[in-house]
């Protein structure tokens, strides 16, 4: 998966090679670091239905380079997780780069050991929307 980023490859390499308890808590550390919400971006979130806890994010451009926001409740550590691996692996990168990730990315961590198809459904519902909303807003 040359396509993905220099962080997010990175990480995800690291979980592929990392025992599944290892794994598990390298995904808690990304939930740990997900992005506080800044002022303004509170109300511009959209949720992200097919994740089964409420999920929001919103992504934005400034001259060309893509950030990202997220929330979810403190006490869903999993979809905080997303939310931490995919602003530690995206942020800053150009639309190009975030258009080009394949929804399967996660496969390179080999997270389906420890996540279900249900939630990894959802991780690809939430990269749908940040690819939609950079598109949308490149073409603005």
């Amino acid at each position: 998966m040359s396509d993905l980023p220099e962080k997010l490859q990175s990480a995800l390499k690291i979980m592929a090679n990392a025992p599944k308890q290892i794994k598990i808590e390298i995904l808690l550390d990304f939930a740990k670091r997900m992005p506080a919400l800044p002022d303004h971006i509170k109300g511009t979130l959209e949720q992200v239905h097919e994740c089964t806890t409420p999920f929001f994010v919103h992504a934005e451009l400034e001259a060309g380079i893509v950030h990202l926001w997220f929330d979810a409740p403190e006490e869903a550590p999993t979809v905080r997780a997303f939310a931490g691996l995919l602003s530690d692996g995206l942020e800053g990168e150009s639309v190009s780069t975030v258009l080009a990730i394949p929804e399967d990315f996660y496969r390179l961590g080999k997270l389906e050991e420890i996540i279900t198809p249900l939630r990894l459904r959802g991780l690809q519902a939430v990269l749908r929307r940040i690819k939609r909303q950079v598109q949308e807003a490149s073409a603005t």
